[in-house]
C-alpha cells in the first residue's frame, strides 16, 4: 500500500510538473528568444547572399584591382590604393548588411579560431589555401551547398577560380578544396 501511494504521488508530481514547467516565463522567454535568434540569423544569411549576388558581373576597370566599385570595397577595410580585394569584398558585403565585422583586406583575418565553423550555411565565409603563399589567400561567401560542392560568391577571382582575378563571380568549389569556413552571422554584432 505504501509503495502504491508513493507511486501515485510521483505520478501526480510528474503531471503537475509537466503542466507547470512550460508556463514558466523564463522557459518561454528562452524558447522564443532562441527561435527568434535563429530566424534573425537566417534572415541575415539571406540578406548577405542577396547583397553579394547583386555584385555578380562586376569587373575591374583595367584588370589591376581598380575601378570605382572596387575602390568602395577597399575603403571598407581602410585600403586606398589598388590591392587584392577578395577579403575587402566580403567585408563590404557584411558592412552593407549592418554587421560590425569582419573588416579586413587580409584573407587569413577572416578565420579567427572563435569564428571557425564546419557548417556550409549560406552567408558563411570560405577560405581557399594556396600552397605557394602558405596561407589562405582567397575567400568567398557561401550561397548554397550542393552535395559535396559549395556554390560561392567571390570577388577578385575569374572563371578559373584564381586569387587574382578581374571581378565578382559565382564559383562551384568542392568541399575538399576549402581549407576553412567561418561564421560571422551567428552571434555577430549588427548595428541597429
Amino acid at each position: 500500500m505504501a509503495s502504491s501511494t508513493l507511486f501515485s504521488a510521483l505520478l501526480w508530481l510528474a503531471f503537475i510538473g509537466s503542466y507547470w514547467l512550460p508556463d514558466r516565463p523564463l522557459l518561454k522567454s528562452f524558447r522564443h528568444n532562441g527561435l527568434k535568434e535563429q530566424q534573425d540569423d537566417f534572415k541575415y544569411r539571406l540578406l548577405l547572399v542577396k547583397i553579394a549576388k547583386g555584385e555578380l558581373g562586376l569587373r575591374e576597370k583595367t584588370g589591376r584591382n581598380d575601378g570605382k566599385r572596387i575602390g568602395e570595397f577597399l575603403i571598407t577595410v581602410g585600403l586606398k590604393k589598388p590591392e587584392p580585394w577578395c577579403a575587402a569584398f566580403i567585408s563590404w558585403v557584411f558592412a552593407e548588411a549592418g554587421f560590425d565585422q569582419p573588416r579586413s583586406g587580409w584573407s587569413p583575418d577572416l578565420f579567427p579560431v572563435s569564428r571557425l565553423a564546419r557548417s556550409a550555411l549560406p552567408g558563411n565565409v570560405i577560405g581557399i589555401y594556396f600552397p605557394e603563399k602558405k596561407r589562405i589567400a582567397h575567400v568567398g561567401l557561401i550561397e548554397k551547398e550542393d552535395g559535396d560542392w559549395l556554390i560561392s560568391l567571390e570577388g577578385n577571382t575569374n572563371l578559373t577560380g584564381s586569387m587574382e582575378g578581374d571581378g565578382v563571380y559565382r564559383k562551384r568549389r568542392h568541399r575538399k578544396s576549402i581549407d576553412k569556413i567561418s561564421d560571422w552571422v551567428s552571434k555577430g554584432r549588427r548595428t541597429p
